[in-house]
């Protein structure tokens, strides 16, 4: 059974988190609502618009910043501990700085695998449907681009051009579409002409076509070597269709990562992402035992207002040796897995170095 001193510790570290979390929530509300209410200043919709969107984008703005809350929970639990001389207490009953630290880095661990498997696909699901809204009310409502087991597939409407394009290709790699099929329709959605082609060079909009057969019922088959076609994307816009992976949950994510293999498209940024997921709770713990190991060294200060300034700037050094590291990812100079799980392997030798002498505070 949990021994007492195990329980209190817990519920005390959860409740802080806790507050820490509708704080934010609060404060992600403010700062959002601006910006939808912005969003559909120009448009024709209700003022609930922004409110639902704001509240549909809430959890992944909280998923994003988890170490931060950790970080700042961890502080407020200790403040709670000093400021009732609870510390002394433990102390006199065997419960030393290491077992204190011990309890509520678990704790944290645990709670990393339940945010990872139950809350992320929560706030994924609401992160797509939040898009989708956005989506029906963006000016580029006419466009689409996706990629599936088939290959890449984009819809556009282009402007003065009252056609639809459904463009296929079966393979994208270094600016180039390969095995391409470009089938426009009217408004009606009635074929117009069918044009294929071995390849195409869209590193600009405008795409230079080459070994071009076009299929129409009003004329005869057509070939060109060569033909131009003016679209809304380029190669750029193609690779970051899924630039914000967080409205995708773990299994569409590796489903997606598929899809980019089958077309021969680079998955680095998506397997950048899964491994980021993957690692939060060992991220999170980490963020735990700096946390504890802060404020026993710390444990002077009381001022909430330097506890945030600390967790703060804690927490910028934290983003930017994960964001160097994972640059070092993107650029495919480390391995994905390396460049995402290394720095936290270094910083959790260095906290079990740290946390030897942890008794002696």
């Amino acid at each position: 059974m949990m021994k007492k001193y195990h329980y209190y510790l817990t519920t005390l570290f959860l409740k802080n988190l806790l507050t820490v979390i509708v704080v934010f929530i609060f404060l992600s509300f403010f700062l959002n609502i601006f910006e939808e209410i912005k969003f559909f200043e120009n448009k024709e919709s209700g003022i609930y618009f922004p409110i639902i969107l704001t509240i549909l984008n809430i959890p992944s703005i909280v998923f994003e910043i988890l170490p931060f809350i950790f970080l700042l929970g961890v502080m407020f639990f200790f403040i709670n501990l000093f400021e009732k001389d609870e510390i002394e207490l433990l102390r006199s009953h065997g419960v030393n700085n290491l077992k204190i630290t011990s309890i509520i880095s678990f704790v944290s661990l645990i709670l990393g695998i339940i945010l990872i498997i139950v809350f992320y696909s929560f706030s994924a699901n609401l992160k797509s449907l939040y898009l989708d809204i956005k989506y029906q009310y963006s000016k580029k409502g006419d466009h689409l681009a996706v990629v599936n087991e088939d290959g890449l597939w984009i819809k556009e409407k282009k402007e003065k051009d009252d056609n639809i394009f459904i463009i296929n290709a079966s393979n994208f790699r270094n600016n180039i579409l390969e095995n391409i099929k470009i089938t426009e329709l009217d408004q009606n959605y009635n074929l117009i002409n069918t044009t294929v082609a071995d390849r195409a060079k869209i590193n600009k909009k405008l795409w230079v076509l080459n070994d071009v057969k076009i299929y129409s019922e009003e004329k005869q088959t057509e070939y060109k070597e060569k033909l131009n076609y003016l679209s809304t994307f380029n190669a750029k816009i193609i690779s970051n269709l899924y630039s914000n992976l967080n409205s995708l949950n773990i299994f569409q994510l590796n489903k997606l990562k598929e899809n980019y293999k089958s077309i021969g498209y680079s998955a680095t940024e998506v397997k950048l992402h899964i491994n980021k997921i993957y690692s939060l709770p060992l991220y999170l713990m980490l963020t735990t035992i700096i946390g504890a190991l802060l404020m026993f060294k710390f444990n002077y200060i009381r001022s909430r207002f330097f506890l945030v300034v600390i967790g703060v700037l804690v927490s910028v050094v934290f983003y930017y040796i994960n964001y160097f590291s994972i640059l070092f990812g993107k650029n495919e100079t480390l391995p994905v897995a390396v460049s995402i799980w290394l720095p936290h392997v270094i910083i959790f030798l260095i906290c079990a170095f740290v946390s030897i002498r942890l008794n002696e505070n």
